[in-house]
């Protein structure tokens, strides 16, 4: 199945404690079915101290199921994601309006 959501778009949160949040996918996890957003389901991890890097609570993006992520079209509303060809070649357009992405 074709990637409805890829890294680098932006995204609005549709449930969950960070509905109607917005941030851009920093990396998609196809077998899990999830996604991190920045900004996003942030956590507080804490880290060893070592000689490279400072220890202490370091917020940590966390994954979040792709159903729960919309694609925001070019006027900033969430839309779904369809497929089409397009002078052969298969490309994603937001069904509110119909452009391609």
């Amino acid at each position: 199945m074709a990637a409805k959501l890829k890294k680098g778009d932006k995204v609005v949160v549709l449930a969950g404690k960070d509905k109607g949040k917005q941030g851009e996918v920093t990396r998609v996890m196809p077998k899990e079915n999830k996604a991190v957003v920045d900004g996003i389901n942030v956590a507080i991890r804490h880290r060893r101290q070592s000689q490279a890097e400072q220890g202490g609570r370091v917020p940590t993006p966390m994954p979040v199921d792709l159903s729960n992520l919309a694609l925001m079209d070019a006027s900033g509303k969430p839309t779904r994601v369809g497929f089409r060809f397009e002078d052969g070649k298969k490309v994603r357009f937001a069904k509110t309006t119909g452009d391609v992405i």
